[in-house]
């Protein structure tokens, strides 16, 4: 089997990765397929579409309500005039609540979204709280960051605190409705610097980046994988996913990685601990940096390997293998924070969306990895899954000289105590077919014995009486001749 064949369930072309759309940006599944900002624009359109249906059904009840209302009046006729002020006072409730209901269902932009924000400048005393270490740093360093700006700085610092007041009263929204602020947020800053206060796009960039990071560490506890979601429970399918994916080796993933030469055998150590310290931090950009450096040391496992530079062919699967050993904590949770909250433009380009974006693959392809991607027969497959049986592991003699002796002695032990338990395992298996033949057979003869007594049934006779001798009482004898005396002849 050539290495093209083996790597058919692996292999995702380059193409895949960017936005279905064309516009040349990476693309994310959680977005289905769609770049950041295309993706934006799609969920704009259906939510505008939704607004507009919700007003026109509104439109219509109220329209049915005073075509209703009208009619009962006119059968009515002409009533008295103490009834005229009630008639005008329902009147005015009623276009004050087709008022209301209008207001309710109308298209939010981006400029009311805006004016919301700066209406709510008053602070609420309940949302001071005693902050953590951790967030008191982050704020000093920003406070320190924003003074390089001067008057641009003084700005950002004011916008950043009336979005978080603004947040802290919009914890009722859904997580998909607090991302949208969130991006909305970031897109006005960004766009306040560059038109307003002409500042040069490597700035911009860097401001966006300490923005990034004192909002989301004020927000990480109410936005990180909140129980209004369904993350905690895509976390535990995919732990108990890999936990049951235990046993895939690099050879099954056509992983081109030697863990026997320790240079390699390092660099996978420090791209799991990678993966997994992504977890323990809080600003979805030092999450992706996480992932940066993960692959960045796989990248350098693969040059060391081979002795040339590492392919995307070679990068994805080594990435999956990297997942499969590492089974990092909370892995969906990270995966949609950084989606949520990230800066866009980072997940739309440069090396961290490349690499973020084949995280993403990486995940898909574990959630549904079969035998043909493994290039193993289903019974094979089915067996390793349900721990039956386990690949053949690594033979002692294999290792090189520089494995100490004790390594080779325990993986001499273990591959003993693997084939005594295959032993075992096939001498119960005999031995319970065995007393299941027995069982059979007996079972067999007590059958065709009750069906051949059932067939031919034993009948047992009474005794029966002696002959009688032919010379006594006999009536039918009365008539016969007596019997001849012996007699004596003189001679």
């Amino acid at each position: 089997m050539n290495l093209k064949s083996e790597r058919r369930g692996i292999h995702v072309d380059q193409s895949e990765l960017l936005c279905k759309k064309g516009c040349g940006y990476y693309g994310n599944p959680a977005w289905q397929g769609f770049c950041s900002k295309c993706w934006r624009e799609e969920y704009h359109k259906a939510r505008q579409k939704q607004i507009q249906e919700d007003w026109e059904l509104a439109e219509r009840l109220q329209r049915e309500e005073e075509e209703a209302y009208a009619s009962s009046q006119s059968t009515q006729g002409a009533q008295s005039l103490t009834f005229s002020k009630f008639e005008e006072k329902k009147t005015n409730e009623k276009t004050r609540k087709v008022t209301t209901v209008k207001k309710f269902f109308t298209a939010s932009s981006r400029a009311g979204a805006k004016k919301e924000i700066q209406e709510a400048k008053a602070p609420s005393p309940s949302i001071h709280r005693q902050a953590s270490i951790e967030t008191d740093r982050v704020s000093k360093e920003f406070i320190e960051f924003i003074r390089t700006y001067q008057k641009p700085g003084q700005d950002i610092y004011k916008q950043c605190k009336l979005f978080l007041d603004t947040m802290s009263h919009k914890r009722d929204l859904s997580i998909e409705e607090q991302s949208e602020c969130a991006q909305d947020f970031y897109q006005n800053v960004a766009d306040r610097l560059q038109t307003r206060w002409k500042v040069p796009p490597e700035k911009v960039e860097k401001a966006m980046d300490e923005v990034e990071k004192y909002i989301m560490t004020r927000q990480y506890k109410y936005v990180f994988c909140p129980e209004t979601t369904d993350d905690e429970k895509k976390d535990l399918a995919v732990q108990k996913r890999i936990r049951a994916l235990h046993w895939v080796t690099p050879q099954m993933l056509c992983v081109p990685v030697s863990e026997e030469i320790p240079e390699v055998s390092d660099m996978v150590v420090k791209a799991i601990t990678d993966i997994i310290e992504m977890d323990s931090k809080r600003v979805p950009r030092d999450k992706l940096a996480c992932i940066t450096k993960c692959s960045k040391h796989i990248f350098n496992a693969i040059k060391i390997t081979k002795n040339e530079p590492a392919s995307a062919d070679d990068f994805l699967p080594t990435l999956i293998y990297i997942v499969l050993k590492g089974n990092p904590p909370r892995l969906q949770s990270n995966i949609q924070y950084i989606t949520r909250f990230c800066n866009p433009s980072r997940l739309m380009t440069g090396e961290d969306g490349y690499y973020f974006t084949n995280l993403c693959c990486a995940v898909a392809f574990i959630e549904k990895l079969d035998a043909q991607s493994l290039n193993l027969s289903q019974e094979d497959f089915d067996h390793f899954m349900t721990g039956q049986t386990s690949p053949k592991k690594q033979d002692s003699d294999s290792f090189s000289p520089d494995v100490c002796l004790g390594v080779k002695q325990m993986c001499k032990s273990l591959d003993l105590l693997s084939q005594l338990n295959e032993r075992q395992e096939r001498i119960v298996s005999e031995a319970k077919k065995l007393e299941k033949d027995l069982i059979d057979w007996t079972d067999g003869i007590t059958k065709e014995v009750e069906d051949i007594v059932e067939k031919y049934p034993l009948e047992i006779k009474p005794k029966s009486q002696a002959l009688a001798a032919i010379d006594s009482e006999n009536v039918e004898n009365d008539k016969l001749p007596p019997p001849l005396q012996p007699q004596v002849y003189a001679g």
